[in-house]
């Protein structure tokens, strides 16, 4: 979740929250600390745009929704009349979610605040506050079925600067009640993830071990008075009566899911920076474990062969933890020039004798890290479950490792406490700027990153845990990246193969399209953090509908991987990881890919069917589909899914869906213009683009009477300027890219559409055209062919209903 300084930034006009430079820069020393080696990625891009004459726009100027009842498109009827009208949202019996009355549901979701704090009006921002009710209405237009709440409960000490540790922020709580309200209203869930340690502010009053200035990444995992803080937040948020439903939402059943903490592990680099009285406490549970486990610490010594670190306080009941490099690395040796440094500093002579006791030792810090979180997750689900009464199902985290190698099944497994899985990944190319955490300003470099062209990059190559639901809780393409539009066809097609339950498209404060504006309502600037654009929202609809109804058959595991917990502890490597994923505020650069040594089944395979993982086994046993992946992987550069229903071109840039009900194309067209498919075929003159035909009444496109056929290319602000540039860190290769020159002002330019769209479907007769509301403008001529229908689609729209 990106952060706000709300007394550097003043942010107030929307709800893409910003973060802090501090954290960045915290993290890249952790990492040089550490003797990690990072560096960026290699250009996945196709050459820069700016080569090439620019495409013909159209001004994104749409008029506010009127909600009218004749609207040709319109996916509210998709959603409950009432969220949780039929109960909780439960787990079925695959290991989805189901809707209390059993029936299967998919959630396409969005990260928003609106309604989060009292509307103030901004220099640079909108000069009317957002209508939460209209808000609601509005996403449930285009697919939205639940909203995700990102809040921080703890006291706000700006305004509140006495307040306990275990008061709570009531504007908070406010909007949070106002907002589920609004959103089950109009059949729209809600998930509750009420707070991050990134923004929590300690009192000095408050008497927490450390005082109040030290970072609280980690602290909630073990420190009491923290823990019971929360607990005390958590009760006043769920048991009181929401005086804009009659109902506390621990009853309800709008309320589907609980997150107890975001972005937060102690198996990543911010754990390294728990230091003073919050180090020696979490020491003394580090020896407290190793007493339990050995008998005494002196046997726990003894089995790691008398071997010492620096830290190390037997007498007083405390032993040292090794700096987190240390459990990145494998169980034979340092690993990497980097992990023998790391070492180094830490004390640790690799070449005395007894040093193979070394890594007994670390296998017990990973699984003490692993044991604080699942036993943390335990409790606070049993709070909530037994204190609070609370009915929901609850996600225990989201976050990253060090490693994901080597560490994220150790991550997973500690959310094995609650019932739900959950990670945050970005997409995006490299930015570099002196606010790129928050803002885009003239001068910064960056890059752009399609997924078509890289698809290891896709947020939805996930393991899951076998029987569990996973989401993915914030996540987008993130501006500048050029490639937005192939972001919903892609989450729609490969969240179906693999079976993730829900996405939360991140993030948005405005009611309902988001123009061009400055990052904090105040600097001029252009925002970074938002969906509401044309080519991100304006693609919602066929992609939400395609997903949410199924459209797309689940394929096959093509690896079921059994896991004891001691090949965890001991960091060994997964049969296959998912790549590192890529926060643009928290690395500052691109992490080192997977090697292709380092897996025995090749990275793809998440793009072919679900990879999944279990962590009940006595002795860790896989299951490889082999056949599978040598046939899905048997083109070069072309990766096909198991069900036979999508392939990618890496090698061309394009992706296409081919299903009875829906079918589509997203593509770099210059590489490949024309795609048959298997009763659509689309031509696009454009350089990039998303096309996707979808029934709208049920039918196979080839009978059906209604069909939605939407297309999305690419958009900037009015004005923007970008010019080619190398970007490069010392020491690292420079990667071709672009540098900003103007960010422009609203509204969005969208590259005009150049598109042949051929439908078999004899039955159709009409092409009407409609405007960003979903309400006829126009039509255009089909043209018929034999068995088939053609026309051309509009170049200033996006959506064509034939009937």
């Amino acid at each position: 979740m990106r952060t706000r300084d709300a007394s550097r930034l003043r942010c107030s006009n929307h709800g893409a929250s910003f973060v802090k430079r501090r954290r960045a820069l915290l993290y890249g020393a952790a990492l040089a600390a550490a003797g990690t080696r990072v560096r960026a990625a290699p250009p996945a891009s196709p050459p820069p745009a700016s080569s090439a004459a620019p495409e013909s726009t159209w001004a994104f100027q749409p008029a506010p929704d009127e909600f009218r009842p004749d609207a040709l498109l319109d996916l509210r009827s998709l959603n409950e009349a009432v969220a949780g009208e039929t109960g909780f949202v439960r787990v079925g019996a695959n290991g989805d979610f189901v809707r209390g009355d059993g029936q299967a549901i998919r959630f396409w979701a969005v990260n928003t605040d609106v309604a989060r704090r009292p509307f103030v009006t901004t220099p640079l921002g909108p000069r009317s506050a957002p209508d939460l009710a209209r808000h609601a209405r509005f996403l449930a237009k285009r697919g939205v079925n639940m909203v995700r709440l990102h809040r921080q409960l703890s006291p706000a000490l700006d305004a509140h600067p006495n307040a306990a540790f275990g008061d709570i922020d009531e504007v908070e709580r406010d909007g949070i009640w106002r907002t589920v309200a609004a959103m089950r209203r109009e059949g729209i869930y809600t998930t509750i993830s009420p707070y991050w340690a990134s923004t929590l502010k300690l009192a000095p009053a408050w008497g927490v071990a450390g005082g109040a200035r030290q970072p609280a990444f980690g602290l909630l995992f073990y420190d009491e008075m923290l823990q019971d803080a929360y607990k005390s937040w958590l009760l006043q948020l769920f048991a009181p009566r929401n005086p804009y439903t009659g109902v506390p939402l621990a009853d309800d059943a709008s309320v589907a899911l609980i997150q107890l903490q975001n972005e937060d592990s102690l198996l990543f680099w911010t754990v390294d920076g728990i230091q003073g009285a919050q180090r020696e406490k979490i020491e003394a549970r580090f020896g407290t474990f190793l007493t339990r486990k050995y008998g005494s610490l002196a046997v726990a010594l003894q089995a790691w062969n008398g071997d010492h670190a620096p830290r190390d306080a037997p007498q007083a009941g405390r032993i040292g933890l090794l700096p987190l490099s240390e459990l990145t690395r494998g169980p034979a040796g340092p690993g990497s020039p980097g992990g023998l440094m790391a070492a180094l500093r830490a004390g640790i002579d690799w070449m005395r004798p007894g040093a193979g006791g070394h890594e007994k030792r670390r296998a017990d810090q990973a699984e003490f890290y692993a044991r604080t979180m699942f036993d943390f997750n335990r409790a606070i689900v049993k709070f909530l479950r037994e204190e609070v009464g609370a009915k929901q199902l609850i996600n225990a985290g989201n976050w990253k490792t060090a490693n994901s190698a080597r560490l994220n099944d150790l991550e997973r497994w500690s959310y094995t406490a609650a019932q739900v899985d959950a990670v945050n990944v970005y997409t995006g190319g490299l930015h570099e700027g002196a606010s790129n955490g928050w803002a885009i300003l003239p001068g910064d470099r960056y890059t752009n990153q399609s997924v078509l062209l890289d698809p290891r990059a896709l947020p939805v190559n996930l393991r899951q845990t076998d029987g569990r639901p996973m989401l993915v809780t914030e996540g987008g393409w993130v501006l500048p990246n050029a490639y937005a539009s192939e972001g919903p066809f892609l989450v729609a097609a490969y969240s179906s193969l693999n079976g993730v339950d829900g996405y939360c498209w991140f993030s948005t404060g405005d009611e309902g399209w988001s123009p061009p504006q400055s990052a904090n309502g105040y600097a001029p600037s252009q925002q970074k953090w938002t969906f509401a654009t044309p080519e991100l929202l304006g693609t919602f609809p066929a992609a939400a509908l395609a997903y949410r109804r199924g459209d797309l058959r689940r394929g096959t595991p093509v690896l079921v991987e059994r896991r004891a917990t001691g090949d965890l502890w001991q960091r060994k490597l997964p049969l296959v990881a998912e790549e590192p994923s890529f926060d643009p505020n928290r690395d500052m650069v691109q992490p080192v890919r997977t090697t292709p040594g380092a897996s025995t089944v090749p990275p793809e395979a998440f793009l072919v069917g679900p990879v999944q993982v279990s962590f009940e086994a006595t002795t860790s046993a896989a299951e490889v589909r082999s056949n599978d992946l040598a046939e899905a992987l048997s083109e070069p550069g072309v990766i096909r899914a198991n069900t036979g229903q999508i392939a990618l071109n890496a090698a061309q840039g394009f992706c296409t869906i081919d299903s009875p009900l829906t079918q589509g194309v997203a593509a770099h067209f210059g590489r490949a213009a024309t795609h048959q498919l298997s009763d659509v075929r689309f031509t696009s003159r454009n350089r990039y683009g998303a096309a996707l035909a979808v029934s709208l009444d049920g039918l196979p496109l080839r009978r059906s009477r209604r069909i939605l056929v939407q297309y999305g290319t690419q958009s900037r602000p009015t004005g923007w300027k970008e010019v080619p540039a190398t970007i490069g860190r010392e020491g690292q290769p420079g990667v071709s890219g672009y540098a900003l020159e103007s960010f422009g002002t609203a509204p969005w330019q969208v590259v005009r559409a150049q598109l042949e769209v051929s439908v078999h479907n004899p039955a159709l007769t009409t092409a009407t055209v409609l405007d960003m509301n979903g309400m006829a403008v126009s039509t255009v001529a089909l043209k018929r062919s034999g068995t088939q229908v053609e026309f051309s689609f509009p170049e200033s729209a996006m959506y064509v209903v034939l009937r």
